[in-house]
């Protein structure tokens, strides 16, 4: 059944993104249990194989059914970032897990547990809703535990990827609105008549007044193929969805791959596509390639016209980037894992969508 995120005039105005170490530590958490896990995330998972079986995530894992409620004070929505360039700090949303009300913990606690049979009458489940107090600061532990092995040595390369995409999300808000921003965001996401519906797994319909609250975006790596929302009050209405390019994430160039790409499209083309990691205009492209106008303008028409590009007009630019199959091109045939070895058969060239777990991570 569905849930239906009514905006009201005030909430067009206040549809914010923002980063979060701390979702995206719950998102890795729930990745490493994964029995569909995307091919692509296998060298990282591959890496922290052994590490995970050291961390003791059973608790965590307890209120983290995989289909069904997961306690949204253990992942409370971040702050709204005021650019793409700031993000709060682990340690201060790890703080606010710390401070939670022992008795919204207790509620939130029992909820979860109730979403598996059994849990709640299990020795760990009793434990908890007996002393929430206690569970809230034994989970936030084992949070930080994931966090630093999971999570804290690979964050910068994390969060270029999703500051990537909050800076393509933001282009599409201003150019065309929140309709556009919502075409693509999730598969299970549609926008119309001013509400937001999202399929969730849950047996009734929830419809929740935004009431000028507006909704926090928030990208995630390992979120995919799902996404998470229905935050309740008190917490901010979240959408955590799927960010784009993670396909490549933990792929690196092989040796002499771009003079393969040279070789296959010629060097000035190859340049060209090359240089498209995010949108960008003929005149820009020029400029930073030092091209005449015309020679890049004619080099973006063979490539589109090869399938390699789409084009889009912005206002009064038209703005090129890479298909599904040129992103394959520069980053599939001539990239190995970081582990040495070729992608995995299955290996999705961008981050995709697929079905959708409606559950908070």
């Amino acid at each position: 059944m569905p849930l239906h995120l009514r905006f009201g005039t005030d909430d067009l105005l206040r549809c914010r993104f923002a980063l979060s170490p701390l979702c995206e530590t719950h998102a890795a958490i729930r990745a490493v249990r994964r029995t569909d896990q995307p091919a692509y995330h296998l060298p990282w998972l591959r890496r922290v194989h052994d590490t995970v079986e050291e961390l003791d995530l059973a608790a965590l894992w307890l209120l983290k059914p995989r289909r069904g409620y997961s306690p949204d004070f253990l992942n409370p929505p971040p702050e709204a970032n005021r650019g793409t360039g700031s993000a709060a700090s682990f340690d201060d949303e790890l703080d606010r897990v710390r401070a939670v009300d022992p008795a919204l913990a207790r509620d939130e606690i029992a909820r979860a547990l109730a979403a598996t049979p059994g849990a709640a009458e299990s020795a760990r489940g009793l434990a908890m809703l007996e002393d929430p107090a206690r569970a809230v600061q034994e989970l936030a532990d084992a949070v930080e535990r994931a966090w630093k092995a999971l999570i804290a040595p690979d964050w910068p390369r994390l969060r270029d990827l999703l500051e990537a995409d909050i800076a393509h999300r933001t282009r599409q808000l201003a150019e065309g609105g929140l309709e556009e921003l919502f075409a693509d965001l999730h598969q299970e996401l549609h926008w119309r008549d001013g509400t937001l519906w999202i399929r969730t797994n849950l047996r009734e319909t929830i419809e929740q007044e935004l009431s000028g609250r507006g909704v926090l975006l928030v990208p995630s790596v390992f979120v995919w193929p799902d996404m998470a929302s229905g935050f309740e009050p008190p917490w901010q209405p979240t959408v955590i969805y799927p960010a784009r390019g993670v396909g490549g994430l933990w792929q690196r160039p092989a040796p002499g791959s771009a003079k393969a790409l040279a070789r296959l499209l010629g060097a000035n083309r190859a340049a060209v596509l090359g240089e498209l990691e995010e949108p960008a205009s003929t005149s820009s492209l020029a400029r930073r390639l030092g091209l005449a106008p015309s020679s890049v303008s004619a080099h973006l028409s063979a490539l589109r016209d090869a399938g390699l590009l789409t084009s889009r007009r912005a206002r009064h630019r038209v703005l090129y980037e890479r298909t599904p199959l040129g992103i394959a091109l520069v980053g599939g045939a001539g990239r190995r894992t970081d582990d040495g070895a070729p992608p995995e058969d299955g290996a999705i060239p961008d981050g995709g969508t697929g079905p959708d777990s409606r559950t908070n991570p």
